[in-house]
């Protein structure tokens, strides 16, 4: 089975889009099965993915709605990945679910046929508590938090994490905090170096030890359509996404293990 993670946190800017398709090309790199779903309605990681979302039909918007099975909409990229694509037509779907039953579990329900093909489930979430956020957070197990080292971030943080214990207890008992991410670090920030320091005090081993630096060819590379693993792998942003997948697929195993252990 699958582990379905968003990529989730109020605040916009943060890299969440950035996050979620490197590490998608980077466990695809590991040979793992990945489906990266762009929930977002600005359509970054579909273009990011090097796919055009302005031509992307099926997309999410209609997989949502359920005028067509999932399948149908998926598009396989050249990192290896396949990709949900999402558009402005996602605000359409998401309007007209508004009024419909049990609107915050669609997208779960519509995942559950292609759930076993896949190990990994990553979701990119808009920069809102919308209903497409809630559905992300409904339909997944983990919630991984890319976040800036600043002091409004940590502001941010308390909203979301605020959020997943009310969708936890109301929607999805079994979600949880899969990990904090800090992203475009600065070593030469004072600030960022002290925040940095608040959050592994207060979540210990929930803080990745991957720390995304602040690369230019990380932030061009969008603009050419490729994950940064295309683009310049040699670059310092590459290097960090494969320490995350790598750092991923090390806490899968302990998961794995543990339950080996207690059965």
């Amino acid at each position: 089975m699958s582990r379905i993670i968003a990529i989730a946190n109020q605040k916009g800017g943060v890299g969440k889009t950035t996050t979620a398709v490197n590490l998608a090309a980077a466990l695809a790199e590991a040979r793992r099965k990945v489906l990266l779903i762009d929930l977002d309605p600005q359509g970054n990681a579909t273009m990011a993915s090097g796919v055009n979302k302005g031509e992307a039909k099926p997309n999410g918007c209609e997989v949502l709605l359920e005028e067509v099975p999932l399948e149908r909409a998926l598009v396989t990229t050249t990192a290896g990945f396949d990709l949900l694509p999402g558009n402005s037509d996602l605000t359409a779907a998401e309007i007209k679910m508004m009024d419909e039953i049990a609107r915050e579990t669609r997208l779960r329900s519509v995942l559950e046929p292609v759930r076993a093909k896949y190990h990994y489930i990553l979701i990119d979430c808009p920069p809102s508590l919308s209903l497409l956020t809630l559905n992300a957070l409904t339909a997944a197990q983990g919630v991984l938090i890319p976040m800036q080292c600043e002091y409004f971030a940590l502001e941010g943080l308390t909203a979301l994490l605020n959020t997943i214990k009310a969708v936890k207890s109301r929607l999805n008992p079994e979600l949880e905090v899969e990990g904090l991410l800090r992203t475009m670090y600065d070593v030469r920030n004072n600030l960022g170096n002290e925040v940095s320091a608040q959050l592994t005090k207060h979540f210990g081993d929930k803080v990745y030890r991957t720390i995304v630096p602040r690369n230019v060819r990380l932030a061009e590379a969008p603009s050419h359509g490729q994950p940064i693993s295309q683009y310049d792998r040699e670059s310092r942003g590459a290097i960090a996404y494969l320490g995350l997948a790598g750092e991923v697929l090390r806490r899968e195993r302990g998961a794995g293990k543990a339950e080996s252990s207690a059965a």
